[in-house]
């Protein structure tokens, strides 16, 4: 347990009544992300937390799928909190919460309007930054073995023999 004077942010009890206050959305502290209704947090390398919740934001609207978790979102986007990455990634965030008519993005966070932020990102899709998070997202996210059952898929068949023998034809789902 850390405490609260401490460069590295907020001790367990902090971050939980934070949590409860915060009531939706991401709790951003000194160098980490949160989400309240979920058991994980980040700490921050090189980004600033409320970039780095904004982007998971983005990433759950780029790829919005009810039944994955916030974790397996942190984890797709993870790779961009590097000291590298870091100044294109904030640049990005910046003209995302720009177009968001002065507003920022993360406003439309707190609100929960997800059709304003899907316009917000409709809007920007031609940009190199949201290519770059939304081709990252298709590796990121979906090559989590967590998230495969979700759909469906029980990975790789070469180690068992390939599909041929292993239910190749029992599809049910079309």
């Amino acid at each position: 347990m850390t405490n609260s004077n401490s460069p590295r942010g907020l001790t367990r009890r902090q971050l939980l009544s934070r949590s409860a206050a915060a009531g939706a959305g991401f709790v951003v502290g000194v160098g980490f992300v949160a989400a309240p209704n979920a058991a994980w947090a980040k700490e921050m390398v090189a980004l600033k937390p409320e970039t780095f919740a904004t982007l998971v934001q983005m990433a759950r609207d780029i790829y919005p799928h009810d039944r994955i978790a916030d974790e397996n979102y942190v984890i797709a986007v993870k790779g961009y909190d590097t000291t590298e990455a870091a100044p294109a990634i904030e640049a990005g965030i910046a003209s995302l919460d720009a177009a968001a008519r002065g507003q920022g993005f993360a406003s439309y966070i707190d609100t929960g309007w997800e059709r304003d932020r899907v316009d917000i990102l409709r809007g920007m899709e031609d940009s190199a930054f949201f290519q770059q998070i939304r081709g990252g997202l298709v590796t990121g996210l979906y090559n989590q073995k967590a998230v495969w059952p979700i759909f469906g898929y029980e990975g790789a068949s070469y180690e068992q023999g390939g599909y041929i023998d292993r239910g190749f034809n029992d599809i049910n789902w079309l």
